[in-house]
């Protein structure tokens, strides 16, 4: 699916100038519509970027982590409120579970010990784990959002000592190669763009080294191009099922907690949130020294923005984000064109298609495609879904979960409906 063109004019002007105003090296940025690379930007000669030049991931690499132990939940593996000592054991923060390390609401502190992790040679496992002690929390869980790498080392080394494999290993096993991405690697390979640090007074430019973090590696050590970086972003639209389960995938995408004053930002199971008006993208930044990434997407339109620059502090992730909103204010997705049913529904349920009433209040009821939608003043609209006789289960809207019940008469004549205890009768002058 291809842009229009004042879209694309619009797009490849803004990385121009957001690559001259920000000094990078080499800028590329990528628009993913349903499933493929719909256009890429680039900007830059330092190198010349294209959609198979390797640059580094940073945190995104967190987000392959979190879906690694949502794998494994789904699996019966684990649970997400496991303390982390039932799995990892031999470190002073083991009451803290694995729900709160995904979403950096356990209060754990921002990095490991020692020298800064993402340019110095990574430590094994238990290197790290012997540094990790109780003084490492800095809040008690839930009190705030606290953002955390050494999170991440942990939940790495819980995946490690869960499966017997080696984090790097498990991942090829269960997301790399499944989902073909093939130039996503641990460590660089070429062709790959060199990572700088550009001087702020004469725009000298300073070679960033390329490291190997050890087991720090699941908070941010991949590599990985614009084409595959698109296809993960793809994923995060809509996943393979024989990689995760979509609606384990919308467990992830929901908020544990607010990561801002204003409230426009929050934090999933791995995934960050980012509200612009009434659209709400779901991704997450990334920053290796010398390197920057981002990662934009919006489920409901299944579109996204990725990209990567080689200039450690370049802001990519409001840029990318900015771009996603223009695409989307451009180029609205068309709406799913409605289809007739292939058959009406059976007489039981077709008694309870209408209108019905609950102190004032009108709720419809219509058939669509096997299910019963219920619309509450033509605004609050909700899915479900039969669940046995004269029982229905909320799968989507505000009555997501909630129950709704056909109460009958001695006749077997629908009286009334019942939703979570809100009682619908045929006329607003019954009183249920």
């Amino acid at each position: 699916m291809t842009l229009l063109p004042e879209t694309v004019r619009q797009i490849d002007t803004r990385v121009a100038q957001a690559q001259a105003d920000g000094h990078a090296p080499s800028l590329v940025l990528g628009v993913v519509r349903d499933g493929t690379l719909a256009h890429l930007a680039v900007a830059g000669e330092h190198p010349r970027p294209d959609v198979d030049l390797q640059y580094r991931l940073g945190s995104i690499s967190k987000t392959m982590t979190a879906t690694l132990i949502m794998q494994l939940r789904d699996a019966g593996r684990l649970a997400l409120d496991d303390r982390l000592e039932q799995h990892l054991p031999g470190t002073g923060v083991g009451a803290l579970t694995v729900r709160q390390l995904l979403s950096h609401a356990s209060g754990i502190q921002r990095e490991p010990e020692g020298d800064w992790w993402e340019r110095a040679a990574g430590v094994d496992l238990t290197t790290l784990l012997a540094t990790v002690d109780a003084d490492k929390i800095a809040y008690p869980p839930h009190r705030t959002y606290h953002y955390s790498n050494l999170a991440y080392g942990l939940l790495g080394g819980l995946l490690e000592r869960l499966t017997g494999t080696q984090w790097a290993d498990l991942l090829d096993e269960r997301i790399l190669t499944p989902l073909g991405l093939r130039r996503t690697t641990y460590a660089a390979t070429e062709p790959y763009a060199p990572g700088y640090v550009v001087h702020p007074w004469h725009g000298t430019v300073r070679e960033e080294p390329r490291t190997d973090t050890g087991a720090m590696a699941p908070a941010g050590q991949l590599w990985s191009t614009i084409e595959d970086l698109g296809r993960w972003a793809a994923f995060l639209a809509d996943p393979d099922p024989s990689v995760l389960a979509a609606e384990t995938l919308t467990e992830m995408c929901s908020p544990v907690v607010i990561s801002d004053d204003s409230w426009t930002g929050g934090h999933g199971l791995g995934l960050e949130l980012y509200r612009d008006g009434e659209r709400v993208y779901v991704g997450h930044g990334g920053s290796m020294p010398g390197y920057v990434a981002t990662l934009a997407v919006h489920r409901p339109t299944r579109t996204a923005v990725v990209g990567f620059a080689n200039s450690y502090g370049f802001p990519i992730t409001g840029l990318g984000r900015r771009l996603l909103t223009t695409v989307l204010d451009a180029e609205p997705a068309l709406p799913r064109p409605w289809r007739p049913n292939t058959a009406a529904p059976a007489a039981e349920v077709a008694e309870l298609i209408g209108r019905w009433w609950w102190m004032g209040v009108p709720l419809d009821l219509r058939w669509d495609a096997g299910d019963l939608v219920a619309h509450v003043r033509g605004e609050r609209v909700s899915r479900f879904v039969a669940e046995g006789t004269d029982r229905w289960r909320g799968r989507s809207g505000p009555e997501n979960g909630e129950v709704l019940s056909v109460l009958r008469d001695d006749s077997g004549r629908a009286l009334a409906v019942d939703i979570a205890t809100f009682v619908f009768t045929r006329s607003p002058d019954e009183v249920p």
